[in-house]
């Protein structure tokens, strides 16, 4: 199968109420007063060595046709150490409701290490994004110092917007989002295995942010990447502020959605979704320290209201880039950890961080009309402002 062809930016018909042209802001743009000192780019990329990739995919309108469209979707890496880096990394690895899947995780779970990418994409495209990862591998040459790969794939559901029973992600699409990681700012919204996601009945997607700690603390980054699908619009608060109840409008719908059949569709209940969350570091952490990080990410769900609904799947990972070298020392490995006295500075930050990469990833998702006319809206910037102003929680 060929892939389609990638479009960077799609933009779609919406009613006049709903501001497509929006500038890509972010939470701090906008005011919004989330807590702790970010890197220089509040992105994951902040970490030294970190880099970020998409591949999206966007193709068709109108009826869905399985098999032909319309296509809403596609493929996100993550690679600690930037993808010319051989040398795995500590990790751990937490899920906080399991109506998902990561693979791989078994295999980080028993060694403390990651070996290779995160990808990320849609449910039904985990098997051919894994076993293109492992081709991948094979082809730079890599598994002449590693005899098996087990990649970490995961996934979040977009069969609302996309033909995700047409299986459109080709192993090519996985290559193209490794091949085009890289440092520096990383895109956010409806790109890569974002494009077809719906968070809090909002448009969702990917989104980023980080934290840098006071030197008294270690002086350490911590970055997250989240892919959100999840939540009840009614659950979304933002900074303290019930966002989710003061914009009850602007809900998933058929177009055109002034009509009688407008409305999601019984089979796609308002809490069906998932949130996948990478959370790396260049603090020196073990695997079981890292195991601790990641659960912390629930945490940064929680403050926006998120529950871990039953149809959710809620699955985290996070990783250290220190400690370079240590799963290639074949004697006795010299490795480094903080204390677990002086933990909690990062626990703080993957929760802050957590949080503001969920906000940025709805702030930067535009509305889109999908499979069988089904509009999902973005949040609305300007309505969204009104409400923290409205509880005072509007910053300079």
């Amino acid at each position: 199968m060929q892939p389609f062809p990638l479009i960077l930016v799609a933009l779609v018909a919406a009613p006049s109420s709903v501001a497509l042209a929006q500038k890509p802001e972010r939470g701090r743009d906008l005011g919004i007063p989330f807590e702790g000192t970010t890197g220089p780019l509040n992105a994951i990329t902040d970490v030294a060595g970190v880099e970020v990739g998409h591949r999206t995919l966007v193709a068709g309108s109108g009826k869905l046709v399985v098999g032909k469209g319309p296509v809403r979707t596609g493929v996100t890496a993550i690679f600690p150490r930037g993808k010319d880096s051989d040398d795995p990394v500590f990790a751990g690895w937490f899920t906080m409701n399991g109506n998902g899947e990561m693979t791989g995780t078994t295999w980080v779970e028993e060694s403390g290490f990651l070996w290779g990418p995160v990808m990320i994409t849609n449910t039904h495209s985990v098997g051919v994004v894994r076993d293109a990862v492992i081709e991948w591998v094979v082809r730079r040459g890599r598994m002449q110092s590693d005899e098996w790969s087990l990649p970490v794939v995961a996934e979040t559901w977009d069969g609302g917007l996309n033909d995700i029973n047409g299986l459109h992600v080709a192993k090519q699409d996985a290559w193209a989002a490794m091949d085009s990681a890289r440092g520096g700012p990383v895109v956010e919204g409806g790109v890569g295995g974002g494009t077809g996601m719906v968070c809090n009945q909002f448009k969702g997607g990917i989104g980023t942010a980080s934290r840098r700690l006071d030197p008294g603390d270690g002086g350490y980054t911590v970055g997250v990447l989240v892919q959100c699908n999840y939540g009840r619009r009614r659950y979304l608060r933002i900074a303290g502020a019930p966002v989710g109840e003061e914009i009850a409008d602007l809900v998933p719908c058929r177009a055109p959605c002034s009509r009688a059949r407008s409305g999601m569709t019984a089979a796609s209940p308002p809490d069906v979704g998932s949130i996948i969350i990478v959370v790396a570091t260049d603090a020196p952490l073990l695997p079981h320290q890292l195991k601790r990080v990641a659960r912390r990410a629930a945490l940064g769900v929680g403050r926006l209201g998120g529950v871990a609904s039953n149809s959710s799947g809620d699955i985290f990972i996070a990783f250290s880039t220190a400690n370079a070298r240590a799963s290639r020392d074949s004697g006795l490995a010299q490795v480094s950890l903080v204390s677990n006295e002086q933990i909690t500075p990062l626990f703080e930050a993957t929760v802050q961080a957590t949080e503001e990469a969920i906000v940025n990833a709805m702030l930067a998702a535009r509305t889109m009309i999908g499979a069988d006319d089904l509009t999902v809206y973005a949040l609305p910037h300007d309505r969204l402002r009104a409400v923290l102003r409205k509880y005072n929680r509007l910053g300079p």
